[in-house]
């Protein structure tokens, strides 16, 4: 028995050295592996890329008109109603024209006043005319005074000069009926082009005072060509320039994209006073100066006062080299950024120069070819960079999680 004890002890010996040569050695491997950084990278590929300026803008029609009353009086009717598509001349509502009416009357009457006086004075020229001729005949002959020849001649000068008036009275009598007749068709009240009704502010039986303003009836609006007001950034409006393509979507339909082309870009912002443009004013809130493009609406999709999720073309690149912008490393100027490249399986850094960028990627217009791979991490960076999360959770005095939570560290 002892013979085999003694057999034994040896591989017993073999079996724990080799188990401890293994565990060194792959200790070993597993600490030179962690020296050696496993990298993450992206490929340089082609694509389009689009640099946009985006902005939220309001619908609105491309022409409206306020419908208003210019004379005063009580609605008989209203003739149409809200959303009735309606064509120029077509008649829209009818005021009372009782007054309208009685002053159109008493314009006639006063004109014809005036005609008849001027028919008596034309009548009475003609005696004066005959008067002076015999007064001049019977001065020739001196069988009269010359203060009877000048007696005639001024009873017709005045009468003359009595007609001359009369006939500026008749002037401006026939302007006052020319008047009530234009205030006497204002009660019926006509659409001035074709459109729809979009707003009514009036209601039948209403009485309409129109002595300083004139108060809005109903709202026609042309929606078959709808206008967009952009509001853009002063940050972004100096990059924005008319005849720039644009595209925008609603909110009740994101997944259609209209597309059309900016016709204008405002020079100051909507509202502009003296204190706004002074020098020594500084306001804390952002300025937006308005981008207006039209959009053909033929099936009246769009409506007044959606809203637009815009976004302005700037410029657009096809089939160019890109990379994320999430692998430029630091920026020297000039559009120029330093990236890291992976060559033969080392960290190399590259100089690139860059183009338009969206919102995920940038064109690569120097520095780079297709199908390099650029480094987004490492594991190294990683791992430093988790170290120093923990470190700054335990200096702000992390506690751990609430009563009846898990995870995190234990409470301190």
């Amino acid at each position: 028995m002892k013979k085999k004890k003694r057999r034994i002890w040896p591989f017993i010996l073999l079996i724990l050295f080799l188990g401890g040569a293994f565990g060194v050695w792959h200790e070993r491997d597993r600490l030179f592996k962690e020296t050696e950084p496993v990298f993450v990278t992206v490929p340089v590929v082609r694509q389009t890329i689009q640099e946009t300026v985006s902005s939220t803008g309001v619908l609105n029609a491309c022409k409206q008109v306020d419908v208003g009353a210019q004379v005063s009086g009580q609605i008989l009717s209203l003739k149409v109603g809200l959303g009735d598509c309606v064509a120029k001349g077509q008649l829209l509502a009818v005021i009372d024209p009782s007054v309208p009416q009685n002053d159109l009357k008493d314009a006639e009457a006063e004109l014809s006043r005036i005609q008849a006086q001027k028919r008596i004075k034309l009548a009475m020229l003609k005696q004066y005319e005959l008067e002076y001729q015999r007064q001049q005949a019977m001065f020739k002959d001196r069988a009269s005074a010359k203060a009877d020849l000048e007696s005639a001649k001024a009873t017709l000068d005045a009468t003359r000069a009595e007609i001359d008036a009369l006939d500026a009275q008749m002037t401006q009598a026939k302007i006052s009926v020319d008047t009530a007749k234009t205030n006497l068709g204002y009660t019926q009240i006509a659409a001035p082009m074709d459109g729809v009704v979009v707003a009514v502010e009036t209601d039948e039986g209403q009485t309409l005072v129109s002595s300083q303003t004139a108060p809005t009836l109903l709202i026609l609006a042309d929606l078959d060509t709808m206008t967009v007001k952009a509001l853009i950034s002063e940050a972004d409006v100096i990059r924005v320039k008319p005849d720039m393509p644009v595209t925008f979507s609603i909110l009740g339909d994101p997944d259609t994209i209209y597309k059309s082309r900016l016709k204008s870009v405002d020079p100051a912002p909507e509202s502009v006073t003296d204190s706004d443009t002074s020098a020594t004013t500084v306001s804390s809130s952002a300025t937006y100066y308005n981008g207006r493009f039209d959009i053909p609406n033929p099936d009246h999709k769009l409506r007044i006062f959606m809203t637009a999720q815009v976004s302005i073309i700037l410029g657009e690149a096809k089939n160019a080299l890109s990379i994320p912008l999430s692998v430029l490393g630091s920026s020297m100027g000039n559009d120029r950024y330093e990236v890291r490249v992976l060559q033969n399986g080392q960290e190399r850094p590259r100089m690139i120069r860059t183009g338009l960028k969206d919102n995920i990627y940038v064109q690569v217009l120097e520095g780079l070819r297709e199908g390099e791979q650029v480094i987004v991490g490492d594991s190294k960076t990683s791992a430093v960079q988790v170290e120093q999360s923990n470190e700054n959770r335990k200096k702000r005095g992390f506690r751990g999680p609430p009563p009846g939570g898990g995870g995190g560290p234990p409470p301190m």
